[in-house]
């Protein structure tokens, strides 16, 4: 992991045995304060290795995992917080962007106060949460633990994990919120294990010796996409903050220090380092283990294509993915066995059965038309939380045609199967 703190500290790493042992002791603590199967678990957390051992260690125990990003305003986490009603909150004390920290101790004592269900909040890297704090400050100090009053730091305990049924939900994310409250979507602690599994060791070909980044916050459910990695052999590669601080190379740095194989970013970034001129092998930069690139979050333009080829070499695999933090995966993207073509997506994912549209359901080749699903991938949403008798679930995304899953997207299906988005 590395943030952009502004120093110049080394990379940090953990490897497997610290790992397990790590996430047993937060997995055990958590136990102690009475959390169990069901129970949700809310960060407002950093894109760290921290925050993975609190994602894991509630996995183990059977919990329901939720998380915010810490540039989040309070309003924000709270219309997704509030409505799944964590029963413990894993907090910073404060996050670094672009050089600065922000101290974001009255933005958690304001949410834990507008939120009873929450019995315990653990401010993470504090040992002393109350110093500097503003007098007059209200809050229950009795509700707010240090971390390291949390863990037991005790070494010899082991990961144990909690049998749950293949539908019991693991996480809970949320929509945009651009049409009201942000829709709390639960996913399964089994289909997504299967649909994950596919997608990190069929689509993204992730493997012993590679280590995979994803540029996200912990807000993002590409956060959730790259934690899944760890279900390979692959090292996974952490980094908190501003992409472009101190410039645009930032990430390609650290893709050079920390010897990546597959560089996972959004086109709205690659679109900035064009426009800013930057070269990723300039400054010394050793990218020779860097064998694929992927780009999500909005179309890539045919011009991005060209620009990945030239910068970084024509023997890269270039993937365009597509998909939403509905399923948490995508629903066409990179195929690894089959050539890549300017401008497109390679081809549907394993299990997606989709199909582009007309507004008559008709389906159709070579035009644009509505993203559809036509039967169920191997993850679908359980629910959405709240829901109880599922007409948000059905309004949202099977109110165009009945039965089918509409994403909201438009696309154009090629005659040699690959994908275009609009």
């Amino acid at each position: 992991e590395k943030g952009d703190s502004g120093n110049s500290e080394e990379l940090l790493s953990i490897d497997w045995k610290n790992l397990r042992a790590d996430v047993a002791d937060y997995a055990a603590s958590l136990k102690e304060l009475g959390v169990g199967p069901g129970d949700r678990v809310a960060g407002y957390l950093r894109n760290d290795i921290q925050t993975i051992k609190i994602f894991l260690a509630v996995a183990s125990i059977g919990a329901v995992w939720t998380c915010c990003s810490p540039d989040f305003g309070a309003g924000a986490v709270r219309d997704r917080f509030a409505q799944v009603e964590p029963k413990v909150m894993f907090a910073v004390r404060s996050y670094s962007y672009g050089g600065k920290s922000f101290d974001r101790r009255q933005t958690v004592i304001e949410l834990a106060n507008s939120m009873p269900t929450v019995e315990k909040v653990i401010f993470c890297g504090d040992a002393d949460p109350d110093r500097d704090l503003p007098e007059g400050t209200e809050w229950d100090r009795d509700r707010f633990i240090p971390e390291a009053e949390f863990l037991s730091h005790r070494s010899d305990l082991e990961l144990e994990f909690t049998r749950v049924p293949f539908d019991s939900p693991l996480w809970i994310l949320y929509s945009s919120g651009t049409t009201g409250l942000p829709k709390p979507i639960v996913q399964g602690q089994g289909g997504i294990l299967l649909e994950h599994l596919k997608k990190m060791h069929l689509h993204l070909d992730a493997g012993e010796g590679d280590r995979i980044f994803w540029f996200t916050t912990t807000g993002w459910m590409m956060w959730n996409f790259l934690v899944s990695c760890l279900l390979t052999d692959a090292a996974i590669v952490l980094y908190d903050g501003n992409p472009g601080y101190p410039d645009m190379s930032a990430l390609w740095q650290l893709a050079s220090d920390a010897e990546v194989t597959c560089f996972g970013t959004s086109a709205s970034y690659i679109s900035a380092c064009m426009k800013d001129g930057v070269e990723p092998s300039g400054d010394g930069r050793d990218l020779s283990k860097l064998r694929s690139v992927g780009s999500t979050g909005s179309p890539l333009a045919p011009e991005g294509f060209d620009w990945i080829y030239e910068h970084i070499g024509e023997d890269t695999w270039l993937f365009s993915t597509s998909g939403g933090t509905d399923l948490c995966t995508a629903f066409v993207g990179g195929v690894p066995t089959l050539p890549v073509y300017r401008g497109e997506l390679q081809g549907r994912a394993l299990g997606a059965a989709l199909e582009s549209w007309d507004e008559d359901g008709i389906p159709h080749t070579g035009e644009v038309g509505e993203l559809v699903l036509t039967k169920p991938m191997p993850s679908m949403p359980l629910y959405l939380w709240g829901d109880d008798d599922g007409s948000r679930y059905i309004d949202s995304y099977f109110d165009t045609y009945p039965g089918i899953w509409r994403h909201g997207d438009w696309i154009e299906i090629t005659e040699r199967g690959t994908a275009i988005i609009y």
